[in-house]
């Protein structure tokens, strides 16, 4: 039981940080449009996040393949599929010279990968609190008997 706990735990972390890193690209981009960050800058830092946050997020699903966690698979999946299109179309880095034609597109982007993350977030902390009770309630029964 302490596994799952453990197992829960790391995916607790793992989406936090895809989370912040969704949150700090949309707060770049909304900088972007208020003009307080220059367009080089913007495509600097986002360009350097966007394929390690690719990267966690394809281990972050087959993570849950390897677990047989079905449904947290089958939820990431879409998900998965969109951004390995992405990669494959040579769409994924913001280009300098044509970021404020996208930028709309890339913070309605960036906004549904913050919700998804949210609520797969509220998944996880619900499972992590299941696998702690029935970690710790399995224990006093060890205990007692």
């Amino acid at each position: 039981m302490a596994w799952e706990l453990m197992y829960w735990l790391i995916c607790f972390c793992v989406d936090l940080a895809l989370f912040a890193s969704s949150l700090y690209q949309y707060v770049m981009l909304t900088d972007l449009e208020a003009d307080y960050i220059n367009p080089y800058e913007l495509s600097n830092r986002i360009n350097q996040l966007v394929v390690p946050e690719f990267i966690l997020h394809i281990v972050f699903c087959a993570f849950f393949l390897l677990a047989r966690r079905w449904f947290m698979f089958l939820v990431t999946v879409p998900l998965t599929s969109y951004i390995v299109m992405l990669f494959v179309k040579q769409r994924h880095l913001i280009d300098v010279t044509e970021v404020f034609r996208v930028l709309n597109t890339e913070k309605k982007c960036r906004l549904v990968k913050l919700g998804f993350y949210f609520c797969l977030l509220a998944v996880i902390i619900i499972r992590l609190t299941l696998a702690a009770f029935n970690s710790l309630t399995s224990e006093e029964h060890a205990v007692i008997f």
